[in-house]
């Protein structure tokens, strides 16, 4: 930076806008927006309260506001900044501390600017995908009896052998009607006997 520009000493507080086409040099205080076409430096012991615009900046010391370089921002060592920074070129260095938004994009059109900051197309592959269609699920199957779910709980000899009698005692209910059992042979042979008794008394 050039030694000709203005210089706000350590013991100076500025209140209000500093504008000019000079470079500036902070080692007090200015509680306002600095707005140049030079550069401005902001010393170690350099304090400012509002944003910052210039050709060039360099921060030393502390800044609460917007910093805004046509050409570059540098922040060394034991910088502090509490704001926005924006430049072609922004270099931190180590020990710097900022606490804002960092774009290092060209000013640009307004146009640009719209465009940069509007959201790009969905690319195919992020689409939302059609919803699936419903599927008829079948049908659940019904519960199984209580008989049932005690017949596969017995031992298999068991299960077996009351299917058995369940099957032959079925099969005998529907015989039933088909054959019926031959009548007892007991009072048929009273009657006989009857018979033949009342024969030998005559």
């Amino acid at each position: 930076m050039a030694t000709t520009g203005t210089v706000i000493g350590r013991s100076t507080r500025v209140r209000g806008r500093v504008t000019g086409a000079s470079d500036v040099e902070v080692q007090g205080f200015v509680d306002g927006e600095i707005a140049v076409s030079g550069d401005v430096t902001v010393d170690v012991h350099g304090l400012v309260g509002a944003s910052i615009q210039g050709r060039r900046l360099v921060v030393r010391g502390a800044v609460r506001g917007d910093l805004h370089g046509e050409e570059s921002v540098l922040l060394e060592e034991g910088a502090r900044v509490v704001g926005d920074v924006k430049a072609p070129r922004v270099a931190v260095a180590q020990g710097a501390l900022v606490r804002g938004y960092v774009d290092t994009g060209d000013a640009g059109s307004a146009a640009q600017r719209a465009a940069r900051v509007a959201p790009a197309a969905r690319p195919a592959a992020f689409a939302p995908k059609p919803a699936a269609k419903a599927v008829a699920q079948p049908a659940p199957a019904p519960a199984p009896s209580i008989k049932a779910a005690v017949v596969a709980a017995l031992p298999p000899q068991i299960a077996s052998a009351g299917a058995n009698n369940h099957a032959s005692a079925g099969h005998a209910a529907n015989n039933s009607n088909a054959r019926r059992p031959p009548p007892p042979v007991v009072p048929a042979l009273k009657k006989a006997k009857g018979q033949i008794a009342k024969k030998k008394e005559r």
